[in-house]
């Protein structure tokens, strides 16, 4: 599943790959790799392979999940169209409470108790998709796990994830991608090992010069 996931985003260009020219995260990160996987909504085989990779992965990581909730806004779309191939209801979590009519921050009818997955389009540094979590279970729901396309298994995440009590399961990962890149000529043999020191060590910027 990892390897076809990446071929997959590979396939359509929702990986670029700038190890020379990085690309900088709002959060002043320089990143060589940039992963747009809203990309995959536009690509009909690439999206059936995204959302029955996401049935199988719930039902086996998460067999008594009872509602998927995507984040807002790009796991939106991927939640709706699995829980529609799941046969489950499903909702969203707003980055905020809107601030007119009932002011909602989750859409979507929820009960207090309910086994919840949440779809998740991208995991770098954790922050945001624990902040889902953290309001769905204030809101009193049960948050079996995540369930995202791409994680860029930084340590940064697993620790935040961890110290959350929360699982992850990714399709595929920044690990997997780099090897098929490579093995698919989309990058140099040698850029990998690039590739792999950012994934260590984000703050750590001399990959950027390597060779």
């Amino acid at each position: 599943m990892k390897e076809l996931i990446a071929k997959d985003l590979l396939s359509i260009k929702a990986v670029f790959f700038r190890p020379e020219e990085p690309f900088v995260w709002a959060s002043g990160i320089k990143s060589p790799v940039y992963c747009d996987n809203r990309l995959t909504l536009t690509a009909p085989k690439v999206r059936d392979d995204v959302e029955n990779g996401f049935a199988q992965l719930i039902k086996r990581e998460y067999p008594d999940c009872e509602v998927l909730m995507g984040t807002s806004t790009a796991g939106i779309a991927h939640a709706a169209i699995t829980a529609h191939i799941m046969d489950l209801p499903m909702g969203y979590v707003r980055s905020g409470n809107k601030d007119h009519g009932r002011k909602n921050r989750i859409e979507g009818r929820l009960s207090k108790g309910q086994k919840v997955v949440v779809i998740e389009d991208l995991i770098s540094t954790g922050g945001s998709v624990i902040d889902v979590v953290e309001a769905l279970r204030e809101a009193g729901a049960e948050v079996l796990g995540i369930a995202s396309i791409f994680t860029y298994n930084m340590e940064k995440a697993r620790v935040r994830l961890s110290e959350a009590n929360v699982k992850n399961v990714s399709l595929t990962d920044f690990d997997t991608i780099a090897k098929v890149a490579a093995d698919q000529g989309y990058i140099k043999v040698e850029d990998v090992e690039r590739l792999i020191s950012f994934r260590k060590n984000p703050t750590d910027e001399s990959w950027i010069g390597a060779k």
